[in-house]
């Protein structure tokens, strides 16, 4: 379980650089107490990501696992091509953000757990629970993506909008290609 906690941790904390998840962190930031937007999306990803390891635990006990390894290796390749491509705020989800009423911490959870739905995190951790233990990568996912989001506040709150965007998501891009391309390696030896 501990190897699918820090497998799960690591992907998801790639998944997330970048993301739409963390410009909406930083937003939410600006407007909340970062401890509000942080227990928001704790709540929303514990759920989603428990959704995502049920799809993902039911898919891995109906196909080979050779087989999954090697459509997870391709889906890695895909969530790297969909990382370089790039997320970004409409005007009209940031001033959704800006102007959301209530307690700050149902705002985010709703907000987060919306937005989460199909996102490449979501199905990067549908992805790892088709052949890993699924408590450990849903704990695994929930604290990667916390953590990852943690960071775009923190960072957000510091630095405004001076962040490197460029190299995070070619860096993000990079380790799942990496890792996208190991997978299909072992799967293919595998099948061999």
């Amino acid at each position: 379980m501990l190897g699918s906690i820090a497998l799960s941790s690591a992907a998801i904390f790639v998944a997330e650089l970048g993301d739409k998840s963390q410009l909406m962190a930083m937003t939410f930031a600006t407007r909340y107490r970062w401890w509000q937007v942080l227990a928001g999306i704790t709540v929303a990803t514990t759920v989603v990501h428990l959704i995502s390891v049920a799809l993902g635990f039911g898919l891995g006990e109906m196909l080979p696992g050779d087989w999954i390894a090697l459509l997870a290796g391709v889906a890695f390749l895909g969530f790297a091509a969909w990382t370089l491509r790039g997320d970004h705020l409409t005007e009209e989800e940031k001033s959704k953000a800006s102007r959301a009423a209530g307690s700050a911490v149902l705002v985010v959870t709703v907000a987060f757990f919306l937005a989460e739905l199909g996102d490449k995190t979501m199905l990067a951790t549908v992805t790892l629970a088709t052949s890993h233990d699924w408590m450990g990568i849903w704990i695994g996912s929930t604290v990667g993506m916390v953590l990852a989001d943690a960071l775009a506040i923190g960072v957000g709150l510091l630095l405004g909008k001076h962040l490197p965007e460029k190299f995070v998501r070619y860096g993000a891009a990079t380790l799942f290609a990496v890792f996208g391309g190991w997978l299909i390696v072992d799967a293919v030896l595998a099948l061999t």
